[in-house]
């Protein structure tokens, strides 16, 4: 995993170190230390620009000790401390509002604008005002650490930096772990980025706030090896051996937050938060750790004993780089290695388990708050699809979850039935909830999009969605139009995942234009993308930077490979025309055909296993597409009359289209065989009407129209898809 981001450009190299207890389980050098100005392979030994992990390891560890000491209180006002800190409305900022993120004050000070020196970004601090009233509102700032590093120095009476060394790294034999690190261990300290100037930075603190404070701050500046960060975490499981009581552990690692507050937030530590990326998809909410901007990250879970460390310099050598899909890959390796959180309760083998089984098992760990003084209010978008594996409805197994409060229920496309086919479905009440159904049915462009109201006063909403595996099927936008929503209301996204029908290993097709008009493609998608929802939920928060707080709860037992009918789950139709895993295996590529004037089985006894006309001939159709010899089907005429959509009542000539060999078929390479076909046999009467819509890619519907061979027009989608699947590989989960 870590040489295939490597050799990918997402990191240049990292350091890994995996433990349980006092036992080191995994510990590797990948990769390169520097790029530039030469390269240098990664070692064991490198020191690294431990960016925001400062915040606990330093500036919150010595606060405990302060706290254990009976000198400080978390919940004195920060001007018992810093007088100086009183103007501009921070007289309610308690030193637990800022050590939780609570304070209300913006994210970092000015930095357009020219100051240097420790006292001057005191000053600026202290000047400041809260952007959110103190107390209300999750705002992940450097201020705060700035403000409490000084409360440190006042407190102690000694340089935050000679605290660290005396009261913290010593007594824990972290002998390579300091603020301003020495010359003599520049060899080993990697580059990371170029600074104002053009050169790059080694040795000297990555962060510019950091930097213009002389390079020790309450937030940033700390620079340690992996070995030495997971000796701070074996001190941390183990109760905070030599510097730390068990109780300064527990406050410190448990949520500490002001009020009811939807993020989970301990002293200096992240339980729950946008930011948990590092816990990734299995290890449980009671687990608890920290990033940091250069790439770095620890997380530590005492419910096993485990403990990652993951040190990387995806900054270098220019920044844009992002190492946050990479942690949640490293995270769900070894939960799924170690049978950690969710994965200790589920099976290894059988048939899978959905998001809601896992969910279930885990206890609802996902969705509880623990500490919170209310139970979390949710939302459920979901339909017929959303069941367990005991046939019971997601509707009804979160309404009886504990700790969580479901007020509200969201339907797509086809009702909360999945059999609705029209575009008027009105909202509703549930019958045996009494909750109120909302519609976001795509097929009406005015209830696409959640309202913003409808969303205020929730935690979280929860996805339970089957998809059908083709870029134009409406369930992933309607999910990702219900994630802007909530990233604009501070509300988190949970799913639920479940599998991808037609295999999670074969991508194809033409890949959505970029700058599309078609409601149907505001994302860049290859017709089968061979993804799951939440995988496209984590790519497309991602790539698109929807700023959603998205947690997915993945499936057991689920491989990539599998069709729907050998997982060992019941098909539940997911909308009227896909009521099996034969039209679904058929439909990524038949229904590219269908925004034309054919039908494709609608209001038929098989949906997307025909394809016909009024004028189409049978027997020349089935004739000229077996000389086509297209990989695993074969075809053969038929006659019938849909009942609904393109030719209600209308009795139609075509073809019926049987699968002989699913792994060898490519659906989207059929789809433009008919499509062809239809236009060399039909050149009058065929009407290729909107499809170009419907597929995504202009240039492939006109190639067909201009009469070239559908080999070579599907030849021409593997360039596009192969950047799809190098962006894709970041956000696999299985």
């Amino acid at each position: 995993m870590l040489e295939k981001a490597i050799g990918e450009g997402e990191v240049p190299g990292a350091v890994v170190i995996v433990g349980q207890g006092d036992a080191v389980l995994y510990r590797r050098a990948f990769g390169w230390r520097a790029l530039e100005p030469e390269r240098e392979r990664m070692t064991l030994d490198t020191v690294f620009d431990l960016a925001s992990l400062t915040k606990p390891m330093v500036t919150a560890t010595a606060l405990m000790q302060l706290v254990e000491q009976g000198n400080v209180d978390v919940d004195d006002p920060l001007t018992k401390y810093l007088p100086e800190c009183a103007a501009n409305g921070k007289q309610a900022i308690t030193v637990r509002m800022l050590a939780t993120h609570y304070s209300g004050l913006r994210a970092d000070l000015a930095l357009t604008e020219t100051w240097s020196g420790k006292e001057e970004a005191l000053r600026r601090a202290c000047a400041e005002k809260p952007v959110d009233a103190p107390g209300t509102k999750w705002r992940y700032s450097d201020i705060n650490y700035i403000l409490l590093g000084e409360v440190v120095e006042r407190v102690s009476g000694q340089p935050l930096a000679e605290y660290a060394q005396r009261k913290i790294f010593a007594p824990l034999g972290m002998k390579e772990t300091r603020f301003l690190p020495p010359d003599e261990w520049r060899r080993r300290i990697l580059p990371t980025e170029a600074d104002e100037s053009g050169a790059m930075l080694r040795g000297v603190v990555h962060d510019p706030t950091a930097r213009r404070m002389g390079g020790v701050a309450g937030h940033a500046g700390v620079f340690s090896t992996a070995d030495d960060v997971a000796r701070f975490a074996r001190a941390m499981l183990a109760g905070g051996e030599a510097v730390l009581t068990a109780k300064s552990v527990a406050l410190m690692t448990s949520p500490q937050q002001p009020g009811a507050a939807n993020v989970l937030r301990g002293i200096g530590w992240d339980i729950d938060s946008p930011h948990s990326s590092p816990r990734g998809d299995w290890l449980p909410r009671g687990s608890f750790g920290h990033t940091g901007f250069t790439g770095t990250s620890l997380w530590i879970d005492p419910a096993s004993r485990t403990y990652i460390v993951l040190l990387t310099h995806a900054v270098h050598p220019r920044g844009g780089k992002s190492a946050v899909p990479l942690r949640r890959r490293v995270a769900n390796a070894v939960a799924k290695s170690l049978r950690i959180g969710a994965l200790a309760t589920t099976k290894e083998a059988g048939a899978t388990q959905t998001g809601i089984d896992v969910l279930e098992a885990s206890k609802f760990d996902l969705l509880r708050a623990p500490g919170a003084q209310r139970p979390r209010r949710i939302g459920l978008l979901t339909n017929e699809t959303g069941k367990d594996s005991q046939g019971r409805r997601s509707i009804d197994v979160l309404g009886r979850a504990p700790d969580v409060e479901l007020v509200a229920i969201f339907s797509p496309e086809h009702g909360i039935t999945g059999a609705e086919d029209r575009a008027d479905i009105a909202d509703r009440r549930d019958g045996p909830t009494g909750l109120p159904v909302y519609s976001l049915n795509f097929a009406n462009p005015a209830t696409r999009r959640p309202r913003a109201e409808w969303l205020r006063g929730l935690d979280a909403v929860v996805v339970d969605l089957q998809d059908a595996g083709a870029s134009f099927y409406t369930y992933y936008l309607t999910m990702a139009y219900m994630m802007e929503q909530a990233a604009k209301e501070g509300v988190e996204v949970v799913v639920l995942d479940r599998p991808n029908p037609v295999t999670g290993t074969v991508v194809e097709g033409p890949v959505s234009d970029a700058n599309s008009a078609s409601p149907l493609h505001p994302y860049v998608l290859p017709v089968r993308h061979g993804m799951t929802m939440g995988e496209l939920a984590r790519m497309l928060n991602g790539e698109r930077k929807l700023g959603a707080w998205v947690s997915v709860v993945p499936m057991a037992g689920w491989r990539r490979r599998q069709w729907f009918d050998q997982t060992g789950l019941t098909w539940v139709a997911p909308s009227p025309n896909l009521p099996s895993v034969a039209a679904a295996t058929l439909y990524p590529g038949v229904a590219m055909a269908e925004w034309s004037n054919v039908s494709v089985g609608r209001g038929t006894a098989s949906p997307f296993e025909v394809l016909g006309a009024p004028w189409a001939e049978g027997d020349r159709l089935a004739a000229y597409l077996s000389r086509r010899k297209i990989p695993g089907v074969r075809f053969e005429a038929v006659q019938f009359t849909p009942l609904s959509s393109v030719y209600k009542g209308e009795a139609c000539q075509g073809v019926r289209i049987a699968v002989t060999d699913r792994e060898r078929l490519r659906t989207s390479r059929l789809g433009a065989e008919l499509i062809a076909a239809m236009i060399r046999l039909y050149p009058a009467k065929y009407d290729l009407g909107r499809t170009a819509d419907l597929v995504g890619d202009r240039g492939t519907v006109e190639a067909l129209r201009r009469g070239e061979d559908p080999g070579v027009v599907s030849n021409r989608w593997q360039q596009k898809v192969k950047q799809f699947m190098r962006t894709r590989q970041r956000y696999l989960m299985y």
